[in-house]
């Protein structure tokens, strides 16, 4: 085919379409004054919009390649007939060029470009300084706060386990500073052995500080020294026959054996390495990524490339490194389960980026290949589990996490909702969803305890019947403390990563207090109130710390989905409701009759219809059901008739 024919044509795909002769002539006028010198260009439709952005070594050789549709992929095409513009940038080196390529696709998400859409930051371990006593947490963001911080995290789950044996062996606060100075008795972490308690002074100053500096010789790569000094130690207290100080020993060992014993892929001598292994199959590509940090598993997370389908997986692959490493430090050393086109030019932007060395290897034997393998094997089966899923609920999902700043999409929901009349037969739902829409096996129902009955006033340990926001506090107190005793690790999968409550700041209030009060930290929550006049479509969506309620628009599917969780949450405790207080009416009227056992109960309940009409029958309509005889019947009609 000649170069006019070329321009002439017409390329089809699927019945539609797609005619390139007026891209290809925008293309072609900008080759006569391009320079081959490495750079970075930029395709622009009749809007003013960035189609795709490209880096080359040459940027003459590369763009005159687009001057063939005929040679390139279908996505490319559709590129180049929408193409009005072109803009160029030239670089030093192609290590550069590779560089601002990946951040102009990050600022602008180019229509054509394979992209990273999940941009979230990673999150550290923060041990604080500028305080008598340091307060360990999670971080994400800036690192602007004073203090030691760890990582990256691949995951919220990494950090969440790993601050659950920092807590379990170091007894060291998660409170804020506000909470630690207002404390007058130690919190449900104390009793269940995970805080030191410094702010009711139940440890000294000095032996706090002892207990900051051995987390953050764990934290740094010393967890086999921390183990073995805490081994001595209990045998020192053994030996003095100070029985219950070696038994705490011993329980802090176990809290650092436990997460040793889950570091299943570490390598001895490995140090620092991020390991990641691309799977494609079906037009869909996993990138599994597993960050180690001081010779420790410090997590991995799966990403899902968009505008992928037509590419390669080694494409992918190089596409995906570019942008993930244009937001985050890349470890000294990297794993990759592929051989790159470019492997050497991303070692070498990398080193630009760092300042330091980059080594970028697909080792092919040895126990490097082996934890390229296992990364392999995770991204097979997290492809498995995203072709499984529905496809517009995690759509739906991703909405939410968008919606509500989340650090990722949310596997596990569950939304709260209380129901009673006048504060009679107060019940609390609880109601979960996830990938796979709602999971009724894992519904509760609470029955309120602190209400003070009907006409009784709220005593010391109760309140006062119908008060909405004590019966939350109730609620929520009772589901989580359960949890941080049964599974305080989050090892059992019964942890939300949301918890949505029924109400606008005052109900959200609350449960941030309660999660404030039993420091937890790793749980968003949010409030969703009906809008004016109750409305619904036009809900208001309350965040902590937020003083502005987020409105979605009517014909938001994010609104939709949230209006089910909460209309779910609301059916499922009024039906709670509703049963109980039908089994406390028919217990209450019926229950009490001399002679009157579950088999005549149930006779005169299927006879009547209900116990109302039980109770205003006469001694002949009694008589006629089933297994209830004169006498009976005349005992029955004078329990309710007792004056004739």
């Amino acid at each position: 085919m000649n170069e006019k024919s070329e321009q002439d044509s017409q390329i089809t795909e699927a019945g539609n379409e797609v005619s390139t002769p007026r891209g290809v002539a925008v293309i072609a006028a900008y080759l006569k004054t391009l320079p081959s010198t490495p750079g970075v260009y930029r395709m622009i439709n009749t809007r003013g919009d960035v189609l795709y952005v490209g880096k080359a070594k040459s940027l003459k050789k590369r763009v005159v390649a687009y001057t063939h549709p005929d040679r390139q992929s279908i996505r490319i095409r559709r590129m180049i007939s929408e193409t009005a513009s072109m803009e160029f940038v030239t670089t030093h080196t192609e290590a550069e060029a590779l560089l601002l390529e990946s951040n102009l696709i990050k600022r602008f998400a180019p229509k054509y470009n394979i992209l990273l859409r999940d941009d979230k930051s990673f999150p550290h371990i923060l041990v604080t300084s500028g305080h008598d006593f340091p307060q360990i947490l999670k971080y994400r963001g800036a690192q602007n706060r004073k203090g030691d911080y760890f990582g990256p995290f691949a995951s919220v789950w990494a950090v969440n386990e790993t601050l659950a044996v920092l807590q379990r062996a170091f007894l060291l606060r998660t409170c804020t500073d506000s909470v630690f100075a207002n404390r007058s008795r130690p919190c449900l972490l104390h009793q269940i052995k995970r805080c030191a308690a410094p702010c009711v002074d139940k440890v000294s100053k000095e032996d706090y500080a002892t207990l900051v500096e051995e987390a953050r010789v764990f934290l740094s790569g010393g967890s086999q020294r921390i183990q073995q000094r805490f081994a001595d130690q209990m045998q020192d207290a053994s030996d003095a026959m100070e029985y219950e100080i070696a038994a705490q020993y011993r329980d802090r060992i176990r809290a650092l054996t436990r997460i040793q014993a889950r570091q299943d892929i570490n390598l001895a001598g490995l140090g620092e390495a991020d390991v990641i292994a691309a799977y494609q199959t079906g037009g869909v590509t996993c990138i599994q990524v597993f960050f180690f940090r001081t010779g420790a598993n410090f997590g991995n997370r799966a990403y899902f490339p968009s505008q992928a389908r037509d590419a390669d997986v080694e494409s992918v692959l190089e596409a995906f490194l570019g942008q993930f490493y244009a937001r985050t430090l890349p470890a000294k050393t990297l794993l990759l389960s592929h051989d790159l086109v470019n492997q050497d030019l991303l070692a070498e932007a990398l080193a630009v980026r760092t300042g330091a060395k980059v080594e970028v290897l697909t080792p092919k034997r040895g126990d490097k290949r082996k934890l390229v393998k296992h990364a392999l094997s995770n991204a097979r089966e997290a492809h498995g589990r995203r072709m499984a899923e529905s496809a517009s609920q995690r759509r739906l999902l991703e909405g939410l996490a968008d919606v509500l700043k989340l650090d990722g999409v949310p596997e596990r929901i569950e939304v709260y909702d209380n129901s009673h009349v006048s504060g009679t037969r107060a019940v609390g739902g609880m109601i979960v969803a996830g990938p796979e829409g709602f999971m009724k096996s894992a519904y509760r129902k609470f029955t309120i305890k602190g209400a003070a009955p009907r006409g009784h006033s709220a005593g010391a340990a109760g309140f006062a019947a119908g008060d909405d926001y004590a019966m939350m506090k109730e609620v929520l107190n009772r589901r989580f403390a359960r949890a941080l005793k049964e599974d305080p690790d989050r090892l059992g999968g019964q942890w939300p990563d949301l918890v949505l409550v029924d109400g606008g700041k005052g109900q959200l209030g609350i449960a941030t207090a309660v999660f404030e009060d039993l420091g937890i930290d790793d749980v968003a929550v949010a409030g969703v109130a009906k809008g004016e006049d109750r409305n619904a479509g036009r809900e208001k969506i309350f965040l902590p710390g937020e003083s502005r309620a987020i409105e979605l628009e009517a014909r938001n599917p994010v609104l939709y989905f949230i209006q089910r969780l909460r209309d779910e949450a609301h059916r499922f405790a009024i039906g709670t409701h509703r049963a109980k207080r039908s089994k406390a009416i028919s217990r209450s009227v019926l229950d009490e009759i001399p002679g009157v056992g579950a088999n005549r109960k149930k006779a005169l309940l299927h006879h009547f219809g209900g116990p109302d009409s039980v109770t205003q029958a006469g001694r002949t309509d009694l008589e006629a059901v089933k297994g209830i005889s004169k006498a009976l019947a005349g005992k029955i009609y004078d329990w309710f008739h007792p004056d004739g």
